[in-house]
């Protein structure tokens, strides 16, 4: 009697400790920046908003997945992930080889390219030679600072902001003379009353950036969030977020 109640007994704290596994499985803690309207910002209520934002809660209730999303600042983030503090970062984040060495990344969800922005009444072109001396900025740690770093230091003055919102604060101020971003943030900074005065200057430079959701290495999550990402293309949920922000697809 006394080992058959034992048995009972490990065999409900057993079954116990799976259904907590089971939910500790399903609760995914997600970064995001905060920072880089309008894929991810803080609004004023201080509440997470976004294409981010809105496409990590479409995952989650994709993968029937119990989710926290809090806002973590872009030159911590990786080290954050790393040290368990969340679980996955969706924050534009570009899947570059670099970053493919400490983090894996999910299929893509939206692709990106670089363009130059200046004053609409400025003779900014956006070849070399006719940018040799200007201060041109962009946000550190991104593909845009990166591209200035290693096609355009040895041209112009490169000035790098631990955000874009600084970054078309100093634009605006005319402490620069061009910045260069990824262009969707920046189309939506153009329609703005700060960005009134700017505009898209030269060609899109296609760098074929995709943008991807970082996970910790050999974590299941990455696979997880890749069928999500291709149900709710394929649902038409993906191309519902997508319209709320843009006129045209991203993906």
């Amino acid at each position: 009697m006394k080992l058959r109640k034992l048995i009972l007994t490990l065999g409900l704290v057993a079954s116990t400790a799976l259904t907590a596994s089971t939910a500790q499985a399903d609760k995914i803690r997600i970064a995001t920046e905060g920072a880089y309207a309008p894929f991810n910002l803080i609004d004023a209520n201080g509440e997470l908003q976004g294409f981010d934002v809105d496409i990590a809660n479409a995952l989650c209730a994709e993968m029937q997945a119990d989710c926290e999303l809090v806002a973590q600042d872009w030159d911590g983030i990786i080290p954050g992930l790393l040290t368990r503090k969340y679980d996955a970062i969706i924050a534009s984040m570009s899947i570059t080889e670099e970053r493919l060495r400490v983090v894996d990344f999910s299929e893509r969800y939206y692709s990106n390219v670089l363009a130059f922005a200046a004053a609409k009444d400025s003779d900014f072109k956006t070849d070399k030679d006719s940018l040799k001396g200007l201060v041109i900025g962009a946000q550190r740690a991104t593909i845009a600072g990166l591209y200035l770093e290693d096609n355009l230091a040895d041209t112009v003055e490169v000035k790098l902001y631990d955000t874009q919102d600084n970054a078309y604060l100093d634009l605006a101020a005319g402490r620069l003379d061009g910045l260069l971003s990824d262009k969707f943030p920046a189309y939506d900074w153009l329609r703005s009353d700060e960005g009134q005065g700017f505009e898209f200057k030269g060609a899109d430079i296609d760098i074929d950036d995709k943008i991807g959701i970082a996970v910790r290495k050999n974590d299941p999550l990455k696979d997880k969030f890749s069928a999500a990402i291709k149900a709710i293309v394929e649902n038409g949920t993906y191309e519902k977020i997508n319209a709320r922000y843009f006129p045209f697809s991203i993906y």
